[in-house]
């Protein structure tokens, strides 16, 4: 004898071994014995052979018709066999019966299972939402495999070329276009991104990066809403200085100023001027929120994103010819040992004299000029000569606590676009220049920045209020710097403690500490009391982490657009050869470009060995750079190795490859649509 049983919603049928009360032993045809309750069974039957009932009824079973089954079916419940009578004949066959199971088991939206073999038909509404679904699917996998069939002959549909970032890049695995891509990619057996290159979805790759970061950063458009700068609405003394600025000629977000006066009396003092937005911006206001949605100004090669807009930024930059509305740090030093004797922080009117531009005066304003080796024939040299010392001994004292010299071994690099007219295209022709790190201008404002920004995060603390600080407990390999509301030492600065306060028009953090400050310095003691964030404010840890993140994908987004800058230049240049020094594991970094790049047959060579590398291609989309070995430039092992190579290795994991990371996945196999409907019983 033999049984057909329902195991957890599969049919099977076998020889009965045994048979007791409840349960039955029954041995499969692939020899397996199981046991069996006998309410799972809803068939027994000597003849045909289970292998041979099952195959003749999955043959008759599609013969059924559904509706007409429907039809036929009483309204109460129902067994299989019951249905299989009323459509076939009275003496329906073994084989029928059981077609007859397996029809009405695979239409649950026809037919509700009420027990074992037991069905109940599902009401007329309810059939007719389902079969108008599955119609819907139909057509929806018909539309995916005519796009997937268009992607494969080299044309992108319309739909696909619209949500292209989104597939690519946060997709949903339930849209069509996306299944389409998944589907198309498996038929060509091809990369997605190769794919659908090909197919005319990407036409360039400047505009592939770039609007990609701006599908993921800026999903509501780039635009400014109506806003109006807000007026300082206090009076404001006037500082009795000439104060000067030093940045670059397309900086127009003028955050800081320096001043000196008292040179030759023996005290010295130096005045710190910040751009005060926060005496005229309030938390959580019109303007404010603008800001904290952005967080920083995004810089990229000819071209810029500003935290807020123009005339906003107009309104409070310190500019030349204008007394300014700042936030003032004078600092007093002995003007023969450079020994601090006192610091003052005021709010007040500041007259900005002059705007100097340092790529105009790099080659004007040099260490010779400043330290009397050669004439100085410009504006402010003696307060620049000054500056200059002080910079140079503040920043010995900061190496005293590092523990070792800041390393400047490698410049800067400046890209300009030459006839860029505003937003690039991709097409513009690339020059990039170099500009030593450590520039005399550029080292008199960062250590006059460094010491405003420990000054006020170190008066904040004995205020009791809080800011937000960056500090490094080491610097030892990966301890990175962190952020946070308590102050600590810095290691990487070499300072007690780090805030960032001196960028209010282009970084939030900065207005959020300005904000701070400006409290401090109207309050004292009692400030916070009076402070717009207190001590565990929550919405200074939200601050922070945003900030973090989106500080992080900008500067993802400005190193990754830098490097199709330079891979650009290289096109651009006919460049085929390159003099690099070698990193680690087949990374080298080229001599004159901001570039880190493998090259084959450098995986053994020594850190610090010079080399000469061909290259063999690019990739602008991936912002790969194909490069082999050509020589060595070296005959031995290098004396030393790069500096500071602990600190570097990951950073120069990351600029070897550019930031191209799809999310696309065409592994998926669930990447296809269903046909089978859901169950009408949800």
């Amino acid at each position: 004898m033999y049984a057909l049983f329902d195991e957890a919603g599969k049919f099977l049928a076998g020889r009965v071994m045994s048979e007791a009360e409840s349960s039955l032993q029954v041995e499969l045809d692939s020899g397996k014995r199981v046991k069996v309750k006998s309410a799972n069974v809803l068939l027994k039957f000597d003849k045909p052979a289970p292998a041979e009932l099952l195959a003749r009824a999955q043959a008759i079973a599609p013969e059924i018709d559904l509706d007409l089954a429907w039809e036929f079916a009483p309204e109460g419940e129902f067994g299989f066999a019951a249905l299989a009578r009323d459509y076939f004949s009275a003496s329906a066959s073994l084989e029928q019966q059981v077609a007859a199971l397996l029809r009405l088991f695979e239409a649950p939206h026809y037919f509700r299972r009420a027990g074992k073999g037991v069905f109940k038909k599902a009401p007329e509404e309810i059939v007719k939402a389902a079969l108008l679904g599955i119609e819907r699917k139909k057509q929806l996998a018909a539309q995916i495999e005519a796009w997937a069939q268009e992607l494969v002959a080299g044309r992108c549909p319309e739909p696909v070329r619209e949500q292209l970032y989104k597939i690519l890049f946060r997709p949903d695995k339930n849209a069509a276009e996306y299944k389409a891509v998944v589907d198309a990619a498996k038929l060509a057996q091809r990369a997605p991104l190769d794919l659908l290159k090909d197919a005319g979805a990407i036409t360039s790759p400047y505009q592939f990066h770039w609007r990609r970061f701006l599908f993921e950063q800026f999903p509501k458009g780039t635009g400014f809403p109506a806003l109006q700068a807000p007026a300082i609405k206090e009076e404001l003394p006037l500082a009795p200085v000439a104060a000067f600025s030093i940045d670059d000629s397309a900086t127009t977000e003028i955050d800081d100023a320096l001043s000196v006066q008292g040179l030759g009396s023996g005290m010295v003092v130096l005045g710190i001027h910040i751009a005060a937005p926060g005496l005229a911006i309030a938390p959580e206001g019109a303007v404010d929120k603008v800001a904290r949605d952005r967080l920083s100004t995004v810089y990229m090669p000819g071209w810029k994103l500003t935290m807020l807009p123009d005339d906003v930024v107009q309104a409070y930059t310190l500019i030349e010819g204008r007394d300014c509305p700042a936030v003032s740090l004078y600092v007093t030093f002995d003007e023969a040992t450079l020994e601090i004797r006192s610091r003052e922080t005021k709010l007040e009117r500041v007259p900005i004299v002059r705007n100097l531009r340092h790529d105009q005066l790099d080659d004007v304003i040099t260490e010779a000029s400043l330290t009397g080796e050669a004439p100085a024939d410009y504006e402010f040299a003696p307060e620049l000569a000054f500056t200059f010392r002080l910079a140079r001994h503040l920043k010995a004292q900061r190496e005293v606590v590092r523990g070792k010299p800041e390393n400047f071994n490698r410049p800067d690099y400046n890209f300009r676009l030459l006839d860029n007219g505003g937003e690039p295209t991709g097409e513009e022709t690339v020059q990039i220049s170099t500009r030593r790190r450590g520039a005399p201008l550029d080292l008199i404002v960062s250590e006059a920045m460094i010491l405003a920004n420990s000054s006020w995060g170190g008066w904040l603390a004995e205020c009791g209020v809080p800011g937000i600080y960056r500090s490094q407990a080491s610097l030892a390999p990966g301890i990175k710097v962190r952020m946070g509301v308590k102050p600590a030492p810095h290691a990487g600065m070499g300072v007690a403690q780090y805030t960032w306060a001196t960028s209010p028009l282009r970084r939030y953090v900065d207005l959020v500490n300005q904000w701070q400050i400006i409290a401090c310095a109207r309050h004292g003691r009692t400030a916070p009391l009076s402070a717009p964030f207190k001590p565990k404010d929550a919405n200074l840890f939200s601050i922070i982490s945003g900030f973090d993140a989106a500080y992080g994908a900008y500067n993802d987004f400005q190193h990754g657009i830098e490097r199709f800058w330079t891979l650009r230049w290289l096109q651009q240049n006919g460049v085929t050869e390159l003099d690099a020094a070698v990193l680690k594991d087949g990374l080298v970094r080229a001599d004159t470009l901001p570039l880190v790049f493998r090259a084959l047959g450098c995986e053994g060579l020594p850190r610090g060995a010079h080399v000469r590398v061909r290259v063999t291609g690019c990739d602008l989309l991936t912002l790969d750079l194909h490069a082999s070995l050509l020589a060595r430039l070296d005959d031995a092992a290098p004396a030393q190795s790069l500096a500071e190579p602990e600190a570097e290795e990951a950073e120069e994991e990351e600029e070897a490859s550019g930031p191209l990371a799809l999310a696309i996945d065409v592994a998926d196999a669930d990447a296809t649509v269903a046909a089978e409907p859901p169950s009408p019983a949800a």
